[in-house]
């Protein structure tokens, strides 16, 4: 079992390898530092280095074999879908482009999933949406933060649908969130999304109405992915 200090010291490794693959520092296709050399250049020790190749490894961002090395996998062997993967490539080179596809990506889960949330949705969960709805009114009048009250929104809605693999997609569209929302928002000029739209989101599901809960968040990500699109 690894000790807290470990633990952390493996995670900082990782966390900064992932960062530096993604600016190029390590380009794709070639070989990166040994181990050896990885410990001396990040001063860190050997079992905390193994641990972190391991998990780049896991993640799709490097290949590590005897007699080979360490090499850098292009992106397409590179998992998206891992939070740790898109943030690094998030805070370091977001692209129009990268952006789109999330937003496609979005169109197709979040609609389905607002449309099993009208089904599925417990009190429980219909109440967890209403909370981040009257967070998101909050922070129109500067009583809270409105990335944050909106990610809670969607992310409600993902456990809301009684879906269990959309449920667990809730930190993958958070992550990308935090970037679509806060550029879509600086395009329209605005602080934060728009209120009533996703209280239509949010009645259309207290209704069970599954098709009219399709359409409305249907309608907000076609508006978000125009913006993209007018900026490419």
């Amino acid at each position: 079992m690894q000790t807290p200090q470990r633990h952390n010291l493996t995670h900082q490794l990782t966390h900064d390898l992932g960062i530096a693959i993604v600016n190029g520092k390590y380009p794709i296709g070639k070989g990166m530092p040994s181990e050896a050399d990885l410990c001396v250049e990040y001063d860190v020790s050997r079992s905390s280095t193994r641990e972190a190749v391991k998990m780049l490894s896991a993640k799709g961002l490097i290949s590590s074999r005897p007699k080979q090395g360490i090499r850098v996998l292009p992106e397409s062997s590179w998992n998206m879908f891992d939070t740790d993967v898109l943030t690094w490539i998030l805070s370091s080179k977001p692209s129009l482009s990268l952006l789109k596809e999330f937003t496609q990506v979005r169109f197709a889960i979040e609609p389905e999933a607002a449309a099993l949330a009208a089904q599925n949705a417990t009190d429980e969960q219909l109440a967890g949406i209403e909370f981040a709805l009257s967070r998101m009114a909050d922070a129109d009048n500067g009583l809270d933060d409105p990335l944050e009250a909106d990610i809670e929104f969607h992310t409600s809605i993902l456990n809301a649908s009684g879906n269990r693999f959309f449920a667990q997609l809730s930190d993958f569209i958070g992550t990308a969130l935090r970037v679509s929302i806060r550029y879509t928002n600086k395009i329209k000029g605005v602080p934060g999304a728009d209120v009533q739209k996703h209280a239509d989101i949010f009645n259309t599901i207290k209704s069970r109405d599954d098709k009219a809960a399709r359409e409305a968040v249907s309608t907000i990500l076609v508006e978000a992915l125009e913006l993209i699109e007018s900026k490419l």
